[in-house]
């Protein structure tokens, strides 16, 4: 059994471990190419608390300020583990998605307190700052990174496509799910997916495959690869018990 694995570089390895752990093999195709923006800084001045929506973003905020003693609040346990290894003390995780960390700040922080830092890269997924905004919150949304889509598919993933190899793929953002049904529409290799399982950290990741058919897309319970691995432990093991019957 194959799983192709689409994160981008810098944190597809642990995906693949996870994967070659339970006796997978991996194919990792990074669709998105994380990019610093070179010279960036961030102000604090005034800034009660910073927000981080994924572990790229703890990368680049940790690299643009020296600064770890404000609290973070992230979306999820990836990126507040991230935030932990990075040096920052107070780390506390939404563990859920957008909504859930904008609950989080408005159960835990208070308008008058000053501004809060969102450490973003130049596109980002839902509307943090609408939301908080709207709660009286002001929010500095700072871009530290870029992260951009592959041009095409690898000859690799091509291959493996056409002689349908991949019988699981992993998709942890609404960006990469769509950038992969794009260049697989584009390349005409569609038909390839209705031989494979797709696996998504969220509905909305789920709706940025919606243009490609396939053989079945499940969606994690919570926005969490615990819950994302649970659901492929749940296929394998129905793999091997039709096998041993």
């Amino acid at each position: 059994m194959r799983a192709l694995v689409t994160r981008p570089r810098e944190d597809a390895e642990g995906v693949a471990e996870l994967l070659r752990q339970r006796g997978v093999e991996v194919q990792v195709e990074p669709l998105l190419e994380i990019v610093p923006i070179l010279g960036a800084t961030v102000d604090l001045n005034g800034v009660q608390a910073l927000l981080v929506t994924s572990a790229n973003g703890v990368r680049a905020l940790a690299a643009a300020t020296t600064e770890r003693a404000l609290p973070v609040l992230a979306v999820g346990e990836a990126s507040a583990r991230k935030a932990r290894e990075a040096g920052f003390g107070d780390v506390v995780s939404a563990e859920g998605d957008v909504d859930s960390l904008a609950a989080l700040v408005r159960r835990r922080l208070s308008p008058d307190q000053g501004a809060l830092l969102h450490a973003a890269a130049s596109q980002v997924a839902g509307d943090l700052a609408g939301q908080l905004g709207e709660a009286g919150f002001t929010v500095r949304r700072v871009v530290l990174y870029e992260a951009r889509p592959a041009p095409e598919p690898s000859p690799a993933l091509v291959a493996a496509l056409r002689d349908k190899a991949i019988d699981l793929a992993l998709f942890f953002s609404p960006r990469t799910a769509a950038t992969f049904a794009n260049l697989i529409g584009g390349a005409s290799l569609g038909e390839a997916c209705r031989a494979i399982d797709a696996y998504c950290l969220s509905a909305a990741v789920a709706r940025g495959l919606a243009p490609l058919r396939w053989r079945n897309v499940r969606v994690a319970a919570r926005p969490e690869m615990e819950a994302l691995m649970a659901l492929v432990d749940e296929d394998l093991t129905r793999a091997k018990d039709r096998q041993r019957g």
